[in-house]
C-alpha cells in the first residue's frame, strides 16, 4: 500500500463497508474488539475496494453488528453495510428515528437479558428514556462505566467512556500523522454525565501516511474514536452526532441504577 494512502476521486463516496472500517479500526488496533489483524483492517479501509473482505470484517465486530442489522430491518435496507446504515450507527441520521424503542429493547433483549439477569431492567429503562440506536447508547448505556463512575470509580471509567464514543473536534493545527483539535470532553457531574467545556487534545489522522482523511486544515469539523481522526463532519452530521449523543446521556442521566454489569461481555 502506497505511504500516501487512498486518496478519493472528486465526487467518489465511501462504501459502506470502509465508512465502518473507518470508525472500526481504533478500537480494533487497541485489541478491545473485533479481528486480530488490525493492520489489515486499516489496509482495506483505505483502499476502499476491498467490499467482501471489509463485509468479512465487519461481522466479526459483536457489539456493532446487531445495531447495524436492526437499523437495516427498521428500514427496510437488505445490507446492514449500507452506507447509510453505518452512518446512522457510527454518527447517527433520520435512520434511527425509525428504530422504536421496542425493537431496540427486543434487540437488547436477545442479546443481553440472560447474561446479564437482574442487570438487563437498566438496559430496557435508558431505550424506553429515549435512547437513541447510535454507537454511542452501546457506549453509554450496555458498557458498566457509569455504574462504575457512580460506585465512585473514577479516572480509567470515564476517560473509557469518552474515547470509546464517537466524539467531534475542530482542527487547529495539522502536523505529519497528527492534528491537534479542540472538543468537549465527557465530565462527571454529580451523578450525571455531561459535556464538559472545550479542551485542546492531539489526535491520529494516519499512521506512517496511511489514513482516512486526506487534506485537513485548520476549521474542518472532524469524528473522533478513541485517538484517531475518523471523518471529516458535514455541519449535518454533526448535527446528527451532537443530537445523538445528548439523546443517549439523557437516557443514562435518567436512571436510578446504570447498567448492566460486566456480565455481558459488552463489545464495540
Amino acid at each position: 500500500m502506497s505511504s500516501t494512502g487512498h486518496r478519493p476521486r472528486a465526487g467518489e463516496v465511501t462504501s459502506g463497508p470502509a465508512l465502518f472500517a473507518r470508525y472500526a479500526y481504533a478500537p480494533n488496533e487497541l485489541g478491545y474488539c473485533g479481528p486480530n489483524d488490525p493492520a489489515a483492517l486499516l489496509e482495506a479501509a483505505v483502499e476502499g475496494g476491498h467490499v467482501e473482505h471489509l463485509s468479512h470484517l465487519a461481522r466479526q465486530f459483536e457489539g456493532a453488528w446487531p445495531y447495524l442489522e436492526l437499523i437495516a430491518g427498521c428500514n427496510a435496507i437488505a445490507d446492514p453495510l449500507d452506507r447509510r446504515v453505518v452512518e446512522a450507527y457510527w454518527v447517527g441520521n433520520d435512520l434511527t428515528r425509525r428504530v422504536p424503542a421496542t425493537a431496540l429493547a427486543a434487540s437488547l433483549d436477545d442479546r443481553f437479558a440472560r447474561r446479564a439477569g437482574r442487570h438487563f431492567e437498566p438496559l430496557v429503562s435508558a431505550a424506553v428514556a429515549g435512547g437513541v440506536a447510535q454507537h454511542s447508547f452501546h457506549v453509554f448505556a450496555v458498557y458498566p462505566w457509569l455504574g462504575l463512575l457512580r460506585a465512585g470509580n473514577e479516572g480509567a471509567p470515564l476517560e473509557i467512556l469518552d474515547r470509546c464514543r464517537i466524539r467531534w473536534g475542530r482542527v487547529q493545527s495539522v502536523q505529519g500523522d497528527l492534528v491537534t483539535v479542540s472538543s468537549r470532553p465527557l465530565t462527571f457531574v454529580g451523578s450525571q454525565l455531561v459535556l464538559g467545556d472545550e479542551c485542546i487534545e492531539q489526535a491520529r489522522r494516519s499512521l506512517d501516511g496511511v489514513g482516512f482523511v486526506d487534506d485537513l486544515a485548520p476549521g474542518d469539523i472532524v469524528s473522533l474514536h478513541w485517538d484517531w481522526v475518523c471523518d471529516r463532519l458535514s455541519s449535518h452530521s454533526l448535527g446528527w452526532l451532537r443530537a445523538s449523543t445528548l439523546h443517549n446521556l439523557d437516557a443514562v442521566n435518567t436512571l436510578a441504577t446504570p447498567g448492566p454489569a460486566a456480565v455481558c461481555d459488552a463489545r464495540t
